[in-house]
């Protein structure tokens, strides 16, 4: 999202071009049931439309220009849903899809995530994280071996005990939050760390200092030069 409106095709493609291993993004329910692939609840910042995802419908939502605001270059870009990026990704990249719940609740999205990944047979190359931990935890109950995630915006007292309780495989603490201590206990206990949002040279240089597992940047070409 550094150089292309986020959550769209165009970011996705650019963020491939500039050498990211994994394509991450978020995921909502619209009206009618369909997972829509945007960061907000809202369209309000990112398009030219207003209102909540969940009280728009597939082809309203569709209408939406999801790219003049990121640049005239960018006119016409539109929302893509779940499907349509698991239908582009596959063969190409590995995908984390963050399920966005809170404040706004979508019952049954993690039954319609799992299925879609089923369908595209992707199920091996996706990982699903979220900063509901109850929503990881049914994501594992509902398809056991795709690998999940715990997102974190702080510095718990048993980080390991809440990946356990979600039945998470990696733990996602925002970049300023990760210690040498977290890492190390988050390795003894068979976890992945994944980091984000890290955009200076500078913090990515420190946090591969700690030996993460992953980071996540808008600007994959920075971290790209630093690692080859």
């Amino acid at each position: 999202m550094g150089h292309a409106p986020e959550n769209t095709m165009a970011s996705f493609r650019k963020g491939l071009e500039l050498g990211a291993d994994i394509i991450e993004f978020d995921v909502h329910l619209s009206k009618d049931g369909h997972v829509i692939v945007m960061h907000d609840h809202a369209v309000n910042r990112t398009t030219n439309g207003t209102g909540l995802i969940r009280d728009k419908t597939l082809k309203e939502l569709k209408s939406l220009d999801a790219g003049s605001w990121f640049g005239r270059g960018f006119a016409g870009e539109v929302i893509p849903t779940l499907n349509e990026v698991l239908e582009w990704a596959k063969g190409k990249t590995r995908i984390a899809i963050e399920i966005k719940n809170g404040p706004i609740y979508y019952p049954g999205i993690e039954e319609r995530v799992v299925d879609a990944l089923r369908g595209s047979q992707m199920i091996d190359t996706a990982v699903v994280i979220s900063f509901d931990h109850f929503s990881v935890r049914r994501v594992k109950e509902i398809e056991p071996t795709v690998a999940t995630g715990i997102l974190l915006a702080a510095r718990p007292i048993d980080i390991v005990a809440m990946a356990v309780a979600a039945n998470a495989n990696v733990i996602l603490p925002a970049w300023a939050y990760v210690t040498p201590d977290i890492v190390a206990r988050a390795h003894q206990s068979n976890l992945a760390v994944h980091t984000w949002v890290v955009n200076e040279v500078t913090d990515m240089q420190y946090v591969l200092s700690l030996v993460v597992d992953g980071i996540g940047t808008n600007y994959p070409e920075r971290l790209r030069a630093l690692i080859g």
